[in-house]
């Protein structure tokens, strides 16, 4: 059994590593200026405080990113507990030409209807899909596929490659992945053991429940095996408890980074709740 100890550790290291990068950036680097702010903006900054424009100063130093941290925290979840992993990976096979023109033909039915018609939109099934495309053949292609997260569970001999993507991402994003992991799935021979769609956490609670439109014209997010979500995800690439362990590690760290978020940022003393607002 992994122990989370040391995957909590790894996490925390990460973390830190981007916190610290983010607040000696908005700190000393490139600091909030409100004479250059409000020189700039006049009008907004007659109208509204200083602190709201700062704290949007920092936000946008702090969102931007934390989409390579999800790969980098993946990462060393599966370094820890299944031996290799690595970012931005690339996969290099061959897949028959008849398949490469059924993924064709898959995405565009999901991305266009004909209105005119009334036809109605056509909804992912990724089994049937999946078998649609498996089911041609053809003159081998060469197809490279760049991967966000490549994963080898070494102890079983298998191999998992993953696209990993914010809780609510975008239509044009989802399409691309899509067609990745076809692709993946249509080599011969195939390369990776399994290809995942997948969200490092879920804003709507449950996977039933998850409701972002975006993905969902390209994926059945609820019932299609090849999306995972939150739990699922990091289960995936850490076993059982990584996911809690993540949040452990997070919870450590986040009243320190917040109360600096407060004095050094901010200028106030952070709130008698500080420790309390955690995940």
């Amino acid at each position: 059994m992994v122990d989370n100890t040391h995957i909590k550790q790894a996490l925390q290291a990460v973390i830190k590593t981007m916190m610290d990068r983010v607040l000696n950036k908005v700190l000393l680097k490139e600091p909030f200026s409100p004479e250059t702010h409000r020189a700039a903006k006049p009008l907004y900054a007659a109208l509204v405080p200083d602190e709201i424009f700062k704290s949007a100063h920092f936000e946008r130093r702090f969102v931007t990113p934390f989409g390579d941290v999800w790969e980098q925290l993946a990462v060393v979840v599966a370094q820890e507990s299944l031996g290799f992993a690595k970012k931005g990976h690339k996969i290099s096979g061959t897949v028959p030409q008849g398949r490469l023109q059924r993924i064709t033909e898959i995405l565009s039915n999901l991305e266009h209807h004909n209105k005119g018609k009334g036809e109605e939109r056509v909804r992912p099934d990724w089994k049937s899909e999946l078998d649609y495309v498996m089911a041609a053949s053809g003159e081998p292609i060469p197809v490279p596929v760049v991967c966000d997260v490549y994963v080898e569970d070494r102890k079983n001999d298998l191999s998992y490659a993953f696209e990993l993507k914010a809780p609510m991402p975008n239509s044009d994003q989802t399409k691309v992945s899509k067609e990745k992991i076809l692709k993946l799935y249509a080599m011969e021979p195939r390369i990776v053991t399994a290809a995942y769609y997948a969200l490092p956490y879920n804003p709507y609670g449950t996977r039933e429940n998850y409701g972002w439109s975006h993905p969902a014209r390209w994926f059945n997010m609820k019932k299609d095996e090849t999306v995972l979500i939150g739990n699922e995800f990091w289960e995936k690439v850490g076993g059982a408890g990584t996911y809690e362990a993540l949040i452990s590690a997070v919870n450590e760290i986040a009243p320190e980074y917040k109360a600096r978020i407060y004095r050094e940022l901010l200028g106030i003393e952070p709130p008698e709740d500080n420790e309390l607002q955690l995940l």
